[in-house]
Formats: structure tokens, sequence, C-alpha cells
């Protein structure tokens, strides 16, 4: 990413042989942020043999805050190549350059020693979790990108939604207001342009936004009101036909707001709380516009930027609000954009990443936001990836300078691998399906995203849920015990399903019920010709028990049945003797014995044909072999 740097908090220059004159006149362009100037005239040194820590970190920051950090390599490899003592932060620098060029295995050597030597979290993060790169692939593939025609030779990036168009910065020539040059980036200062959309990566032809609005200097990351009536954009510190300076002699960068009249942009203000003494840039508007997520450099931040909020009351501002060690880092956290579900995306190279900026999302819970979480490939490369925006219709751009663009940054388009989650309810006991259940969906830590109710057929459904993720289903109803299951869902687009069975915990009990029926109880099982009660029959009994317990007034007959093989009297004495020990065993498992009765019918009462002589399948006469436990009173 080129031009980043630039936009991300520092200014724009305009700049002026013996080694230490040629030194001297690289310092000032290096100095003023002439990068490109600065390193053609350190190059000449080096390559004529010249060696100092000094050249060497000079020549890297250069590349770096340039954004060609893997260029930047070379030069910190010959620095820590001169074995010198150099500061912490070239060894953060030095793992992200590796990075870029997915020496991961070095890079991580580096980001060790860079903890090692400080207390920063960048380095903590890194100690508590050397799998992250694991971390990352298992949750890439959730998004296909692919590039926009809105991308030419030269810088384009920051997109903004504008109805049904486009409005993003480019260092374009066609079109511009000045055709200045970036000392920085040696191509035009960026002006604001805009496109109508065809389709999600084809746009019309871009025109230059306003005259109003874009300057001899540099604009960038628009956002626009719901009515598109108001906009609020990055500039440098110029308006009016005055430029500001900080007390450095740089200017820098604020964040100005124009309102449309009669189709022309005007009434161009700066917000109040700008400083001429340092940057605020890349605005995002919450749904209802009345916070403002921004970045600065501002005095009392965590790194080199921070994300920060603002209220907005009527037009008025209140003070800016740091989002704090949860979202901020010692590097650079920039470029917010926020979701109508509060949901937070931002670049960042203090979070653990594949090199470069990535980009992130962090959910809005119970009043905070969570643990970033690193969107991955594709959408993440080991180069600089930022802007990202993303519509209610799941459509959605981001800016990066990764291999194979067209020019020095590129604006891509991505969509969204989507799964449909579904199931059904019903009752583990009885399969009955269990409509006007509620369903809650949460993501893998506990954050509520979703709720439903089963349909009259007991399904439930979760529309556009992500692919390639771990999600937990809980399924409630009355009379039930609540149920959570664990689904991951596949990598590609389709449907995922998770069916959900729940244990009744209270039963529509009246005179004449058998609960053997509610509970799906066909039989208590006996060994052949005995009447002691085996395991398994304990654990079904057990489920009459507790229901009895619930019921203190409840009276039960349980009756035994045989089929008609042995003779009447045989099965009607053994069936009788299985009654009396199931009331034996109850009896023992605290049912008064007063509430119970027991009776064996032997063959008396068979529930189809199958009596003597009569040829019958083995599945038919169990069907003969059956317990019941018939509730006789209630009161």
């Amino acid at each position: 990413m080129k031009t980043i740097y630039s936009i991300i908090f520092l200014a724009l220059y305009c700049v002026g042989f013996s080694q230490t004159a040629q030194l001297a006149s690289a310092n000032k362009k290096y100095d003023k942020y002439s990068y490109v100037d600065a390193i053609e005239i350190y190059e000449k040194v080096a390559d004529k043999g010249y060696k100092s820590a000094e050249l060497f970190k000079r020549l890297g920051n250069a590349y770096y805050f340039n954004g060609e950090i893997d260029k930047a390599s070379k030069w910190y490899s010959d620095l820590f190549a001169l074995n010198e003592e150099v500061e912490p932060e070239y060894y953060f620098r030095y793992s992200q350059c590796l990075k870029a060029q997915e020496k991961y295995d070095e890079a991580n050597k580096y980001l060790a020693k860079f903890n090692s030597l400080t207390n920063d979290s960048r380095g903590e993060k890194y100690s508590k979790n050397k799998d992250y790169l694991r971390d990352i692939e298992s949750n890439s593939g959730k998004y296909t990108v692919e590039e926009t025609n809105l991308n030419t030779e030269f810088s384009d990036f920051g997109p903004s939604f504008f109805g049904n168009f486009i409005v993003f910065s480019s260092s374009r020539e066609d079109g511009a207001v000045s055709s200045k040059i970036n000392k920085w980036t040696n191509q035009n200062n960026r002006d604001l342009y805009v496109a109508e959309m065809q389709d999600s990566k084809n746009f019309s032809e871009a025109k230059n936004l306003s005259d109003e609005i874009n300057t001899k200097f540099n604009e960038s990351t628009p956002v626009f009101t719901n009515d598109g009536k108001t906009v609020y954009f990055t500039r440098n510190n110029f308006n009016d036909g005055k430029k500001g300076k900080d007390e450095d002699k740089s200017t820098l960068l604020k964040i100005y707001k124009a309102e449309l009249v009669e189709g022309k942009w005007d009434n161009i203000t700066e917000l109040p709380f700008n400083s001429d003494e340092y940057s605020c840039a890349h605005p995002s508007l919450s749904s209802d516009e009345k916070t403002m997520y921004f970045a600065s450099n501002m005095p009392g931040g965590l790194g080199s930027s921070d994300i920060y909020k603002v209220t907005i009351n009527n037009g008025s501002f209140g003070s800016p609000e740091n989002l704090g060690n949860t979202i901020n880092t010692e590097g650079r956290d920039t470029f917010p954009f926020i979701t109508e579900d509060n949901t937070l995306y931002f670049a960042s190279d203090g979070q653990l990443g594949l090199g470069g900026l990535d980009i992130f999302e962090s959910k809005f819970t119970d009043g905070n936001f969570q643990k970033p979480i690193n969107l991955a490939k594709p959408i993440n490369s080991s180069m600089d990836d930022f802007a990202f925006i993303i519509n209610k219709d799941k459509i959605g751009y981001f800016s990066s300078n990764r291999d194979g663009g067209k020019g020095f940054d590129d604006i891509y388009t991505f969509s969204v691998c989507q799964q449909k989650l579904k199931g059904l309810i019903s009752d583990i006991d009885t399969n009955e399906i269990l409509p006007g259940s509620k369903v809650e969906l949460f993501d893998e830590d506990m954050n509520k995203i979703d709720e439903t109710t089963a349909n009259e057929a007991a399904e439930y459904y979760f529309e556009n849920v992500d692919c390639n993720s771990k999600y937990i289903v809980r399924a409630s109803k009355e009379d039930y015990d609540t149920n959570e299951q664990q689904v991951a869902t596949p990598k590609e687009n389709g449907e995922t399903e998770l069916n959900i069975a729940l244990k009744r915990n209270k039963f529509p009990v009246t005179e004449g019920t058998d609960l053997a029926k509610i509970f799906d109880i066909s039989i208590i099982y006996f060994d052949l010709d005995k009447w002691n009660i085996r395991p398994d029959a304990a654990k079904d009994l057990q489920k009459i028990v507790e229901v009895m317990k619930d019921y203190p007034n409840m009276h039960v007959n349980i009756r035994s049945h045989t089929d008609s093989r042995q003779t009447h009297r045989y099965n009607e004495i053994l069936s009788d003797r299985r009654a009396k020990s199931t009331l034996e065993f109850m009896v023992k498992n605290g049912i008064e014995r007063e509430r119970l009765t027991a009776k064996g019918y032997g063959e008396t009462e068979l529930v189809n044909g199958c009596s003597d002589g009569v040829p019958c399948s083995e599945e038919e006469h169990q069907k003969n072999r059956r317990s019941e436990f018939i509730v006789m009173k209630m009161d």
C-alpha cells in the first residue's frame, strides 16, 4: 500500500556532492516525508558501499512508511547484519517485512525477540497465541474476492457507499483538480471520485466528485449521511485557501463536513475536535448518525494511531473517546467502519495478522466491543489490507496493495460465503414435533446473534450464517428442559441441518393416562422366566418414580402383559409377579405403597390377533408384551 501511510497521519511536503552532502540532502527530504526522493539518494550512497545503522534505518523506514514493506526488508536485514544495538521497534518492523514475504517462521522469531525487549501488547499477543497463523488459516475461506474495474495504475482506495454510487479516493490524473505531485509517493495528490454501480465489480466511468471538495491537497475516505445531503471526509489541513501547520511545519490531516446545496457541495467546515497539532481521519457513522468513529494520533492514545468515537447531537460534537486496549494497540489501528448492528471493522498492524495492515472484526455485545477477529484469507494478505465496508445486502469492498493488482492500491469487492442453518425441534422421548419452540443462535463465544420461533412444522431457519464457522444453537419450550448444541458450517455455500430434541420436565397428566406412553416405555424388561428388576428396566422405572414425586396425589395401577406363548396359567402368574416386583421397586425408591396397585394380566388383553395357534412374527408378539402405568387418581 504505497500511499496509505501518507493518509494515516503524516503530511505532505514540497522540497530541495560529496557523500556527506548527499546524506544531508537525503536527511532533509526524509525529515519532510519526501520518501521517494530520499530513497533515491540514500540508495546511491549505499550502492557506493557506505554502511551505517542510521542509513539502513532510514532506508528501511522510507520504504516501510511508504507501504513498500517487502522492499524495506532488505535494509532492515542489512541493519541487523551490523550486529549493533537497535531500538526494539525495528524488530517489530522487520517481522512485518518478513511476513510481507510470507517468511512467517523467521518473522515470528523477530516478534518473539521484540516481546522479550518490551512490555508491548503487540508482543504479548504473540506470546499468548503462538499458533495464531493456524487460527487464521482455519478461519479462512469465508469470502470470495474479485478486483473491480475502478482500479488504475495509480492509487485507488477507500470506497464509500453513496446510494447506487461508490465514492473513492484516487491519485489518477484524468479528472484531477490539480497536477500537484506528492513528494511522498511521486503521484498526484488524491481527489474524491464517484462512479455508478452496474454490478458489484463493474462501475461507470469515474468522475471527479466535486470541485468544491477536491483541492490541490489530498482528500479521502468519505462517509455520507443516510439522506445523502451531508458528507464527512478526510483532507490535509487546508480550507478557504489557507494551509494549517503544526509546530514542526507539517500539514496534518483533518475531518471536514460538507453539505449538498442545490446540487453542489458547499458549507465546507472542519470538525471541532480537529487540531493543527495532530491528525484526525477516516470517519464512519453509526446507522442512527449519533456516533462517529474515526482514527487519530491525538495525545493520550495507545499507539501510532488509535480509533476513537464521538457523539453527535443535532450537529454538535462531544469529546472524542478512545475505544481502549481491546481495539487499540501500540501500532496502527485505523480505517474504522461501523455496521447497522454495531459490528466494528478496522485495519491494524498491532493485532496478530498476516503482514502489513490486516482487517479485523469486533462484535458489540453487552455494551462493549469484543476481542477482534482477523478476517483471514482471502480478505487479508501478507501486504496492506484496509478500508473495509459492507452494506446490509452483504455487498462489500476493501482496499489492498497485494500482489497481482493493477496499481499502487486497488479496490476489491467481496461476497460472503453464506449458509442457511435449519432444523427440527422435537420431543426426545416421543419424537413429537414441538412448534412454537424458541430457538437462539450464538457464536462460539456465546455472543447472541439472532433468535426465531419454530414454525407450525416445528422447523427453524437462520438465513445467511457464515461459512466455516462454529455456532451454538439453543432451543427452549415451556415444560421442557433447554438444550444447546454446537454446529460447524462448511466452507462452501449451502445448507446445514441441526435437529434438536428436548426433554419434557412437566407432563399433561389426567386420570386414565398411561405414563408408559408418555415416556415411550413399551415394556419393562425382565430376564427369561424371571421377575427381578434389570438395570435397564430400573432406568425406565425411575422416570415413572420422578413423575409421581412431582404429583404427590397421583395413584397408579401397574399392569403387566405377556404374549400368548406358554400356558394361560403360566403367563398369568409370571406377569403378576413382574407387576408386583415393579411395585416393590417403586416403593423402595420413594413412592408410598398406598399410591400403587399392581396386577398381571397374562395373555388376556392381547392388542392383536396373536392368540394360541395363530402364526405371528416376533414383532407382532412383542406388541403384546407390554407394561402399563395407568393413572387412577390425581387428587
